[in-house]
């Protein structure tokens, strides 16, 4: 099965988690959405993961589900989202996806997220020293929904 793993990032979390979903599945193409993307037609399974802020996915994400509504219902899908608050991670899916394409999804998850300061801007770290009470690196990928999500990837 030829996949394609596609992701928005603002610090890069999402492309570190599509390749971990990569090395899990055996390998896959890894594209950036603001990058050139191959044919989709190439591929028999598309993987889309999107890091979520204020409960939206990145606007690469959101243009990519629009322009490509028709073949992602012909593909075998695998959806993911990324953040350090995984909060009530339905309800990011259920904002974020329609119906139809979450009951076409064979794996989805929020898969988590990294922190860096020192990719952050001054407003960044502030939020998150309030809300995490925490100022420096934090890292809460989750590398057990990471190996099943590449499991149900695989099992289609």
């Amino acid at each position: 099965m030829k996949t394609i793993i596609l992701y928005a990032t603002k610090y890069g979390t999402a492309a570190a988690i599509a390749k971990r979903i990569a090395d899990k599945t055996g390998g896959a193409v890894i594209h950036n959405l603001k990058e050139n993307i191959p044919p989709l037609a190439d591929f028999d399974c598309i993987i889309l993961g999107s890091p979520v802020y204020a409960g939206m996915i990145r606007r690469e994400a959101k243009s990519f589900l629009a322009h490509n509504a028709q073949i992602l219902h012909e593909k075998k899908l695998g959806l993911f989202l990324c953040g350090l608050s995984a909060g009530d991670a339905e309800a990011f899916f259920d904002a974020n996806f329609s119906p139809a394409l979450l009951q076409k999804a064979s794996a989805k998850n929020f898969l988590g997220g990294i922190f860096d300061p020192k990719k952050a801007g001054w407003l960044e770290r502030l939020i998150m020293k309030i809300i995490t009470k925490q100022s420096g690196y934090i890292e809460k990928i989750y590398d057990k929904k990471i190996e099943q999500f590449a499991q149900a990837i695989l099992s289609l």
